[in-house]
């Protein structure tokens, strides 16, 4: 089994640019394929690139759309930028922390949510911001997050 996703990598890899300057592309390659960047293939990337395992980690750990771990079932992000701050980002992380039993950062015991927190998604005029399984709510209220939140579990159940 572990062949078949090394040789997975290795044809992706093929396909891929092999310069530093294809280390986001590349990243994003694998892990729209893997679901994340699995942390045993940053030595074959690495290689592939011609760059260092620390160069990748530099990289992977500076751009929050990346992950060294698969995500769960629904991962929610949400602004904290200057915008989103003072248009109550920090009153939705706070309400989306005491439904979920968690903090940002961190994901719910039962694998169904990721809880993140980004500097910036680029979408201030429609602040604040939330973005639900890549679908991004404008203009996010606390009550309009813990009702998506409802939303999510309700069909969660149906399935």
């Amino acid at each position: 089994m572990e062949q078949d996703w090394k040789d997975e990598l290795d044809d992706l890899l093929k396909e891929s640019g092999s310069r530093s300057r294809d280390t986001i592309p590349v990243l994003h390659k694998v892990q729209e394929r893997f679901g994340h960047v699995p942390p045993e293939a940053l030595p074959t990337i690495a290689r592939r690139l011609h760059v260092s395992e620390s160069e990748l980690y530099g990289v992977l750990s500076f751009y929050k759309a990346f992950s060294l771990r698969p995500k769960d079932a629904h991962t929610i992000s949400v602004c904290l930028g200057t915008a989103c701050h003072v248009r109550g980002g920090e009153q939705i992380i706070q309400e989306l922390e005491n439904a979920l039993g968690i903090s940002a950062g961190k994901s719910t015991a039962d694998g169904l949510f990721t809880l993140e927190t980004v500097n910036c998604l680029g979408c201030c005029a429609i602040g604040p911001v939330m973005v639900v399984d890549g679908v991004t709510q404008a203009r996010i209220t606390p009550q309009a997050a813990r009702e998506l939140l409802a939303r999510i579990r309700a069909g969660e159940k149906k399935s």
